[in-house]
């Protein structure tokens, strides 16, 4: 029971404990804690501005790689457009190209059928004088063989030159 109702003696010799006790912490524990407090403090506010500055880093690294992906898609699609028209041009060279080889041996190949065309007509033609002038001989050795054929035909060749 004495638990249960303190006397004054406990009370003041709890009070001179707490006292001590309080006085004790107050010199040596609380500034430790309050110091260590602080810092903790002063730790967070700093862990939670380097995050924020962390934030801030890779909103802004986002929006550079984003400005550098358009970039990139950017000379992608100039680089794209360039190969286009150089294949372009390179195509409608090589049909330019192809037409005049074309043309130059179509033209060739006419002025040789031209050539083999003259030739084969000069050689026909000396063909039908070398027979003309073979059958002439033949009909003529035939007609004056005799002796008085050829003396009319000279009468005749001699009227000619006289009335000219």
């Amino acid at each position: 029971m004495e638990l249960i109702k303190p006397e004054i003696g406990l009370i003041f010799w709890m009070t001179i404990s707490f006292l001590c006790v309080l006085f004790i912490l107050g010199k040596f524990a609380w500034p430790m804690i309050m110091n260590s407090l602080k810092e903790r403090e002063v730790s967070i506010a700093e862990a939670l501005n380097a995050a924020k500055k962390a934030k801030e880093e890779m909103a802004a690294l986002k929006d550079d790689s984003e400005i550098l992906l358009r970039q990139a898609r950017a000379e992608r699609d100039l680089m794209l457009k360039e190969a286009r028209e150089a294949k372009d041009t390179i195509i409608a060279d090589a049909k330019v190209k192809a037409q005049a080889e074309g043309s130059k041996m179509i033209a060739q190949a006419q002025e040789a059928i031209n050539n083999q065309k003259m030739a084969a007509i000069t050689e026909l033609k000396n063909s039908v004088a070398t027979m003309s002038i073979e059958i002439a001989e033949k009909i003529l050795r035939q007609e004056l063989s005799r002796d008085e054929k050829q003396r009319s035909l000279m009468q005749n060749l001699m009227d000619d030159i006289n009335l000219n």
